[in-house]
């Protein structure tokens, strides 16, 4: 008989979710980290990111997207008329992977689990995938992040129905500067019109 993951067993709301994902030794990652970086913003968002996984200022602190491309994710939030407390960010894995290298796929399935939950509680109306490898990850692809880019897709799991638009990762935004900023600005318009109400 299979242990259960302990992010099904977790607690009924995020605060108790993360507090059982900072102790997680589900994968190797938690060996070479300093700290889980399990989310950050409003548990009632709208409009989630998702990013691939910490880097070295965010193992640090704790945070997601806190270094030179979280800098770049506030102003394009900004740009939309929200911040970072209205929205909800987190990754596709909680821990640093070694040398910032792509996760492994059994580093992703051992934490697939504390992202579903937090999709399940959340319950996005829009998800906008920061990057090509939580884009192809989420919409089960192999197509590339140019390609999809601004475009609108229906995502269904975790028990939810969401749009999801995929974007540029901010670092190679970054990297790229004037094309790629203008196109990120016009990925994070199309997630703005795809929220629901008045915007």
């Amino acid at each position: 008989m299979t242990t259960p993951h302990p992010a099904t067993t977790a607690g009924a709301d995020l605060d108790a979710i993360r507090a059982v994902a900072l102790t997680c030794t589900e994968c190797g990652l938690a060996t070479g980290r300093t700290h889980v970086v399990f989310g950050v913003g409003d548990p009632a968002a709208d409009l989630m990111f998702v990013g691939e996984g910490p880097g070295q200022n965010e193992d640090e602190q704790g945070e997601p997207f806190v270094g030179r491309a979280g800098k770049l994710l506030t102003q394009l939030i900004e740009g939309i008329g929200l911040t970072r407390a209205d929205v909800y960010i987190a990754n596709v894995v909680k821990c640093r992977p070694p040398n910032n290298r792509d996760p492994l796929p059994e580093e992703i399935a051992a934490c697939s689990p504390w992202l579903d939950r937090q999709l399940d509680l959340i319950r996005p109306k829009v998800i906008v995938t920061l990057g090509n490898f939580a884009t192809k990850l989420l919409l089960d692809t192999k197509t590339g992040i140019t390609k999809l880019r601004g475009q609108e897709f229906a995502f269904t799991r975790a028990g939810i129905d969401a749009v999801l638009v995929p974007t540029l990762h901010p670092s190679a935004v970054l990297r790229s500067g004037g094309v790629a900023l203008a196109q990120a600005r016009a990925d994070f318009g199309v997630a703005k019109r795809a929220l629901p109400g008045p915007r």
